[in-house]
């Protein structure tokens, strides 16, 4: 199925099922949110990487504005709802000051190994004790899937990216799973070099070797 939505092209990955909150304040991106809000419509948010719009984006719908400032600005909590794939970009609308696509969504499978998602949430928080970040989840860990934790599984923005082009769960899981075993053993090794160069200069309370 082919459709057209209005755009609003941003520098960050969003993933059906995810909340995110938005400050508004270009022109044209006020416009296309308060005609949202007023026909009722999704818009979707593309990703930007390396200064360019890629194919590959996220139908995203408006939950509330949460506040509208005097010069028009506007904070909007909004949620993905499903991925689409850019067929045409539409870079200029009559009378308006955004742009759209018209855009194919893409069918996803929801073939999640529990096991296997199990593996990769305990990497997480390995990930999160080594680095000493506290995070809460909403859902308790047996609930959780690969769109609820890949934000917090230390990906770059291109694999993250990465991760919103594999249409099914199983393969998601699969991605993390790989990442997780290539950073865990970096970011042990790097917290193990701070702490010796932390110590450096202090009075050591060390045992003699015997020979």
């Amino acid at each position: 199925m082919t459709n057209f939505i209005p755009i609003f092209p941003l520098e960050v990955v969003v993933y059906p099922g995810e909340e995110l909150n938005l400050h508004i304040f270009e022109p044209r991106y006020k416009q296309l949110i308060l005609e949202i809000k007023k026909n009722k419509k999704p818009f979707g948010i593309p990703s930007v990487i390396g200064g360019k719009v890629s194919e590959i984006g996220t139908l995203v719908e408006l939950i509330e504005i949460k506040e509208v400032y005097e010069n028009g600005e506007m904070d909007i909590k909004t949620r993905g709802v499903k991925v689409f794939r850019i067929l045409e970009l539409v870079k200029s609308l009559p009378d308006k000051l955004y742009g759209g696509a018209i855009v194919s969504y893409l069918e996803n499978f929801d073939n999640g190994n529990r096991i296997l998602m199990k593996k990769v949430v305990e990497g997480i928080r390995e990930l999160h004790s080594i680095l000493k970040v506290s995070k809460v989840f909403k859902q308790p860990d047996e609930a959780l899937w690969s769109y609820d934790v890949a934000h917090h599984a230390g990906l770059s923005l291109i694999e993250e990216y990465d991760l919103l082009q594999l249409l099914q769960e199983l393969q998601r899981q699969e991605y993390l799973r790989q990442h997780l075993l290539k950073v865990l053993p970096v970011v042990t090794e790097m917290e193990t070099l701070k702490g010796r160069i932390q110590l450096n200069g202090h009075f050591k309370n060390l045992s003699g070797f015997d020979f």
